[in-house]
């Protein structure tokens, strides 16, 4: 395990996982969101968001956290070992709501409140967004590490086995 992708739902707990695997590991962890947004809530462009991917992508070792679904089967091709977080909607709703108000590695302002549109992302992910991520996992299985977790139980339980 060299390169890593972790995707899943917003909310779900994959930052945290990142940073529990990045301890356990030392692999360099990079964020999805701290690259593509800035600090004024605008985001970089997609073709230089692109190009900060590549340069992660040229490198020995990583993790990269987020999902980012234009960019996931790209992150695909180049890692060796996928963390799919396919929890509940409500586990998820939940997980972003008790991160409002409190500071965040991976993003450059603090949420005050459930944006609509974001809310409404996480309440569609499993109908919008998960069958598109299985079929890319099903189109690279035989070359990569896969790892789904149904529960956040199953991610704490994971990082306990490799400590």
């Amino acid at each position: 395990m060299n390169k890593v992708i972790i995707i899943g739902c917003p909310g779900s707990g994959k930052t945290t996982f990142a940073e529990k695997l990045n301890k356990c590991t030392g692999l360099p962890l990079y964020y999805l969101d701290a690259i593509w947004h800035k600090p004024d809530k605008t985001h970089i462009s997609r073709d230089m968001f692109d190009e900060r991917i590549s340069e992660i992508f040229n490198t020995s070792e990583w993790i990269i956290d987020g999902n980012y679904n234009r960019t996931i089967e790209t992150r695909l091709k180049k890692c060796d070992t996928v963390f799919l977080f396919d929890l509940p909607t409500e586990v998820c709703l939940q997980g972003a709501i008790e991160r409002l108000g409190k500071g965040r590695y991976d993003l450059p302002w603090i949420e005050k409140e459930l944006d609509p549109e974001f809310e409404g992302f996480i309440k569609g992910f499993s109908e919008n967004s998960l069958p598109k991520i299985y079929e890319l996992i099903e189109k690279y299985k035989d070359e990569k590490i896969i790892v789904i977790f149904k529960s956040r139980d199953e991610a704490d339980n994971y990082i306990n086995e490799i400590r």
